[in-house]
């Protein structure tokens, strides 16, 4: 039996991803020895998606939220993967927060990364040009109205373990229990 018809009978004919059935193939997560136990069967879609991410459609990996509790682990390490990716949206990464694998199969997944390094992405700087990394503490410099959530972020009010944006003049954060998208020019490292 070949990989294709393995992947085909384990994913019940559908992408283990989004569970369409339509243009199904298989595909190897590398770094992969070409198993089946390291390979998924995808649509063309995600497939698409995957491997060009100026082809990425947000809402279409809403289907994470099923497919990343697979018992198989080459699926796993693919919803890793595209949760880190789109991790800017606040759902990807309430989802990446719940995520939880076993060692081996976390380094899988971080052995090879598609979102950009560091030395690559432009700093996100504070209102005093201080270089903020995922997980700093930041304090608001002035009283924010937050639209849509009906409150005030009040100046002193103190956010921790920030995420960043594709947006280098945004950082993503909880205020009164809400998470909220911030300007950076209105923030200090703290």
């Amino acid at each position: 039996m070949s990989v294709e018809q393995e992947l085909l009978a384990r994913s019940k004919a559908q992408c283990e991803l989004c569970t369409s059935t339509s243009d199904l193939s298989a595909y190897e997560v590398s770094p992969s020895n070409g198993s089946v136990a390291q390979s998924i069967m995808v649509c063309a879609d995600c497939k698409t998606q995957i491997e060009d991410s100026s082809k990425m459609e947000v809402n279409h990996w809403h289907c994470l939220n099923e497919s990343m509790w697979s018992t198989e682990p080459a699926v796993q390490v693919m919803a890793y993967r595209m949760l880190k990716r789109i991790s800017s949206e606040a759902w990807a990464q309430d989802l990446l927060d719940m995520l939880y694998l076993e060692d081996d199969v976390q380094a899988w997944a971080e052995a090879e990364q598609s979102v950009p390094s560091t030395a690559e992405r432009t700093p996100t700087r504070d209102s005093n040009g201080a270089i903020l990394e995922a997980g700093d503490s930041v304090t608001i410099i002035k009283d924010l109205e937050v639209k849509g959530a009906g409150f005030t972020a009040k100046r002193g009010t103190i956010v921790k373990n920030i995420t960043l944006t594709d947006n280098p003049e945004q950082i993503e954060g909880r205020v009164n229990g809400t998470r909220i998208v911030l300007l950076s020019c209105f923030l200090k490292k703290s």
